[in-house]
């Protein structure tokens, strides 16, 4: 049943009919994402298509016609598992966009009949006029028609500061709103929003299956072994006038000694008991190939925020102005903070001034009153009781807090020239000021702030490159940000996107000797990440992505290891093959390390069963050659 609320005083805006709900909702359908649907009998008959499927029911023929039932009954129990393992497997996959239709499943505040009615999100149409306030999740893809946002857009871009929304901006689905409170007009739903198409490709990304690419290419060759000494016993036969008929159980048995009828179960055996020595590192597969293609990844891409960084912010810099110091900078800032409102700015200011002890031997502090950041006045306040006496204290965008402090239009372009320098390294730079409760502010300095790499980023891109593993970073920040960042954990040539898709354009294709050379690429949108990873797959590599976001999921898909941080999001845990259960990246050595073991498990056996059809193979046809008899 719908709950009604009251529309805020003084606003009006038009509200749908019914009869106009019903017209749209046959034009739009629901707000929510469509999940292929697939039968899962087809799927499992779909199993029994394919090489390694063809060569065991070709075994099974011949068993049938020699009526050697007990080996039709062994091999048929192998390609059943072999089925039935595979559709796990798949079926896992499904959870991606379950998860993502779980995300959108939130309730609206919408206008319906001149009142204000709380909705499921579901049976949200375009042009719908909603209201969102602090705390919400944005339930469509919305254009603003009043008041001002600072919206979390993390989950989706990757970024972790905050961007402010202004009327006439758009607010992608699935993002979160932090301050403010404003109306909207919802201007596309379901399958159409950010969220819709994100799901899209993370339902169109298949990764190749190597099991697939190893049992063809071990059969390739033991059909060319086998076939050869077989071409020669046939040859001898006919020489020797045998009955074609009487080659039949010979046939039976090489055939059988070639086609490695073991070689998947063996696969999963050998990968699962991998799996549960990776699971107590804090390296948790959820695509037991995964582990076997670690092994042999040769391409790493890394997306930056939340798996480079610590998607944290942390002050990097101050610039004390006038007579202020440091010190000075960090005690406004921080008393023009707030632990409890979690913002990741106040939190880097008041770690700040604890690491620097500014509060040492500072007289007793109480706080009047506390105004957090507003997307309007772009800036957050508070008056402080010091021994008596009142102080105003405040901290916010450089030209905000500028212009409160009376400095004149030349004063605050100079700033503002600080700001754009500091903007190209990365940094975001907000002023702080202070003065007496109701008089005029004084500017007492700058702050830079940026999201820090991890401590071990570094440590794992250099034992990655010993491993043969190259290191890519993948981020949608401008150039110089990218680069500034890259060069600090030993990653220095980083290439705009648009210089792949110029050469892309231009070819047809991606350019091998850009995607070779370089070491990240910025300015990158999610499609483009999932584009880069399939450029490498074509190119030959075994590919591996890491990431945390929404906006990673279908890459993460797409690659052959898709790795999901401990911070990652829930579709991004779906979307991967691996989660990291702990914190940092230093456990993907791990999993390349372990990996390579069980790909070594693998290979010896792979070389002993390929000795063992070759002796047994050769020792038939060498014996038939000096008796003239069949010896199977």
């Amino acid at each position: 049943m719908r709950s009604v609320i009251s529309p805020p005083s003084g606003t009006y805006f038009s509200a749908f009919s019914r009869a106009f709900l019903s017209t749209s909702r046959k034009e739009y359908g629901y707000n929510e994402v469509a999940e292929q649907k697939s039968r899962p009998v087809r799927q499992f008959l779909g199993k029994f298509w394919g090489v390694s499927a063809w060569m065991l029911e070709l075994i099974m023929i011949l068993s049938a016609v020699l009526g050697k039932y007990s080996d039709l009954a062994v091999v048929s129990a192998l390609l059943v598992v072999n089925a039935v393992l595979s559709l796990m497997q798949e079926r896992r996959a499904a959870g991606v966009v379950e998860t993502l239709r779980q995300r959108l499943r939130v309730t609206a505040r919408v206008l319906r009949e001149t009142e204000w009615q709380v909705i499921a999100s579901r049976e949200l149409v375009p042009g719908d006029i909603i209201r969102v306030r602090g705390g919400d999740i944005v339930p469509a893809d919305v254009k603003l028609l009043n008041g001002a946002l600072s919206v979390d857009q993390s989950a989706l871009t990757g970024e972790s500061m905050d961007v402010d929304k202004t009327p006439g901006n758009v607010l992608s689905s699935g993002s979160i709103v932090r301050r403010g409170e404003s109306n909207g007009v919802v201007m596309l739903t379901g399958a159409q929003t950010y969220f819709g198409r994100t799901t899209e490709l993370v339902q169109q990304a298949r990764p190749r299956l190597h099991i697939e690419a190893v049992v063809a290419k071990v059969v390739r060759w033991l059909f060319v072994i086998v076939g050869t000494l077989l071409g020669v016993v046939f040859v001898m036969s006919l020489i020797r006038g045998m009955p074609l008929l009487e080659m039949a159980p010979l046939l039976l048995v090489l055939l059988m000694s070639a086609v490695p009828v073991a070689l998947p179960v063996m696969f999963t055996v050998s990968m699962a008991v991998g799996a549960k020595e990776l699971a107590k590192g804090g390296v948790l597969v959820t695509r037991l190939s995964a582990a076997e293609d670690a092994a042999t990844m040769d391409v790493l891409c890394v997306d930056k925020t939340g798996t480079i960084t610590l998607n944290r912010m942390a002050v990097t810099g101050v610039i004390p102005l006038a007579q202020a110091t440091e010190a000075d900078v960090l005690f406004t800032a921080a008393l023009a903070s707030q632990e409890a409102n979690q913002d990741p700015i106040d939190l880097a200011f008041l770690a700040a001034a604890k690491e620097r002890h500014v509060f040492d031997g500072v007289l007793a502090l109480t706080p009047i009153s506390f105004v957090p950041f507003d997307a309007t006045n772009r800036r957050t306040e508070a008056v402080i009781e010091q021994d008596g006496q009142r102080l105003r204290v405040m901290k916010g965008a450089v030209r905000t807090v500028a212009a409160a402090c009376g400095l004149q239009p030349s004063a605050i372009e100079a700033l503002e020239a600080r700001v754009a320098e500091s903007a190209l390294k990365g940094y975001r730079t907000l002023a702080v000021a202070r003065g007496s409760e109701t008089g005029t502010p004084e500017l007492v300095g700058l702050a830079t702030l940026y999201d820090p790499p991890r401590p071990d980023a570094r440590q794992l891109i250099a034992e990655l490159r010993k491993l043969g593993v190259s290191v890519k970073m993948l981020t949608g920040d401008a150039l110089a940000v990218a680069s500034e960042i890259a060069q600090g954990v030993g990653l220095v040539n980083i290439r705009r996107m648009a210089d792949l898709k110029a050469a892309d354009a231009k070819t047809g294709k991606a350019d091998a000797n850009l995607l070779a050379g370089v070491d990240g690429f910025a300015e990158v949108y999610p499609e483009d990440k999932y584009i880069v990873v399939q450029h490498l797959q074509a190119a030959g590599h075994v590919t591996g992505m890491t990431g945390d976001g929404v906006n990673d999921a279908p890459a993460l898909r797409q690659a052959e290891v898709g790795i999901a941080v401990s911070s990652a999001t829930d579709v991004a845990k779906g979307a991967a093959s691996v989660v990291l259960t702990e914190p940092g990246l230093t456990n993907i050595v791990t999993l390349v390390e372990q990996g390579r073991t069980i790909y070594q498990r693998i290979l010896t056996w792979i070389i002993n069963k390929v000795s063992r059809t070759v002796l047994k193979a050769a020792f038939v046809a060498i014996a038939f050659v000096a008796t003239g008899k069949f010896v199977v």
